[in-house]
């Protein structure tokens, strides 16, 4: 009896995991249109004849604060700080803080920008490691460097945050460049919904791209598969899934490398936390206190600002990054563990919160088991082969027209990419990921499940990006 029960059990298995993996793509497929009637609306608004007059209008804003944590950036930091003071927008400031580096980034910023020292005050609203010294620059009023003892990018945000003069703050990685109007597209939403509290833009890659003055002046794809294949990645993620999940009032997730945020609100949370999920857990941490205290709040995600960032260019390095983000997601999940199917957080919960539970968290180990049960079940000649075939022609077929679904809608919306042979390449990019890239980021993801606990953030090394397209 217990043999046979145990057959059942494993013959079975093959069907749970079918059942699974429709379930996925079919919330992938969801999401895709759900982003689609998001982005044609969001496109309508933002080229009205009224929202473009609103766009230029200098009268049209609330001051900002950049804040530009930095730690071993002496490579970049100049190029980024200087993109930074050439955007367009009225009134803002920037503050760099250099992260306890190593690596000349403060003498770097101090020569370049002709720094002196500044006896402006420090209010601790939120956590952080001591600050030695507070620079402004003699060139540009509008510069402030912070240098500080090493704590990580939370940390270093969180002076940051200490530091600022206006009520509304943009975190921004070191090695990303904003589009010159990306700033005023994405705050001059606070100033129409006294409801918003944090929004953010698409991360697009910046290799392969041509950059001169701290600009992008020619947007291309990267030479390298590798570098490729995070292009569709990102297009993706950010068009079809944080686009979808905004439409459904779940966005969990606004990227370090680009996001705006309330500051009361955020100092209200204590800040950021140390974790290497920083930006994932400070959002989950918002809705949840924003619901504690019944405050009416929205969180967003726009499509339309665009930030450039530089992506791995080495498989060593994309392993590592993937390893930090899945490990953060963990922890972020852990932390807020009170929000798991509790139906006092609505939609973020019940429906947000449990795709990160039973997509992202277990579907590596689900995959895995996948994977695992066919040699076993073909080898006590348990396994449906005419079911296998057409599970994996349908895994991979479906997958590719998810991928697919992206890229047009970006080309579509948006077209960044204008060569044929980009986009082309995006395409073949979309089968090609299921045929040994998926597999590597699978077992990275397991990896980081077992190690989740780990603290570190890795190190990532950094290219000049300056008048040339960022391919090594």
């Amino acid at each position: 009896m217990k043999l046979f029960l145990l057959w059942m059990a494993v013959h079975a298995s093959q069907y749970v995991v079918f059942l699974y993996f429709l379930v996925v793509n079919t919330t992938y497929t969801l999401l895709i249109f759900l982003a689609l009637r998001d982005i044609v609306r969001h496109a309508y608004l933002t080229t009205s004849r009224v929202a473009r007059r609103q766009l230029a209008s200098e009268h049209y804003f609330k001051p900002v604060t950049v804040i530009v944590p930095a730690h071993n950036e002496a490579a970049v930091i100049t190029q980024s700080v200087q993109a930074l003071l050439n955007l367009h927008y009225p009134e803002y400031e920037v503050i760099v803080v250099n992260d306890g580096s190593t690596d000349g980034t403060l003498a770097r910023l101090k020569e370049d920008f002709k720094l002196v020292s500044s006896i402006k005050p420090v209010r601790l609203q939120v956590p952080h490691e001591d600050i030695q010294a507070v620079y402004r620059s003699a060139d540009y009023a509008n510069l402030i460097v912070i240098d500080k003892l090493n704590g990580g990018k939370a940390d270093a945000i969180n002076a940051g945050i200490n530091v600022s003069s206006y009520p509304i703050f943009c975190s921004i990685d070191a090695d990303s460049l904003l589009e010159p109007d990306a700033l005023l597209k994405s705050s001059k939403l606070f100033l129409e919904d006294d409801e918003l509290i944090a929004t953010g833009g698409i991360i697009r890659i910046l290799n392969g791209c041509t950059v001169k003055d701290g600009a992008v002046t020619e947007i291309g794809l990267p030479r390298t598969t590798l570098e490729a294949m995070q292009v569709l990645e990102y297009t993706r993620a950010f068009l079809s899934g944080r686009t979808g999940w905004n439409a459904l009032k779940s966005l969990l997730i606004i990227s370090g490398a680009f996001g705006v945020f309330r500051k009361d609100i955020v100092v209200a949370v204590n800040g950021y936390r140390k974790t290497v999920g920083e930006d994932m857990d400070l959002v989950m941490r918002l809705h949840r206190h924003c619901r504690d205290n019944k405050i009416p709040y929205k969180i967003l995600f726009v499509p339309d600002p665009v930030c450039w960032t530089q992506a791995p260019y080495s498989l060593g390095m994309l392993l590592k990054q993937r390893n930090r983000w899945h490990r953060g997601m963990i922890d972020a999940l852990l932390v807020n563990r009170s929000m798991i199917l509790n139906p006092k957080y609505g939609a973020t919960s019940l429906i947000g919160i449990s795709y990160f539970i039973f997509v992202e968290f277990l579907g590596p180990l689900i995959e895995l088991f996948g994977y695992v049960s066919i040699p076993i079940l073909y080898y006590f000649d348990m396994l449906n082969t005419q079911f296998l075939v057409m599970l994996v022609l349908l895994a991979v077929f479906w997958g590719i027209s998810i991928n697919i679904g992206a890229v047009f809608l970006d080309i579509y919306n948006f077209r960044r990419y204008k060569k044929t042979s980009d986009i082309l390449r995006l395409c073949v990019m979309s089968a090609v990921e299921f045929f040994g890239y998926r597999q590597l980021m699978l077992l990275e993801r397991l990896l980081a499940t077992l190690t989740f606990r780990r603290k570190d953030w890795g190190t990532q090394d950094r290219q000049v990006f300056e008048n040339k397209p960022t391919t090594p």
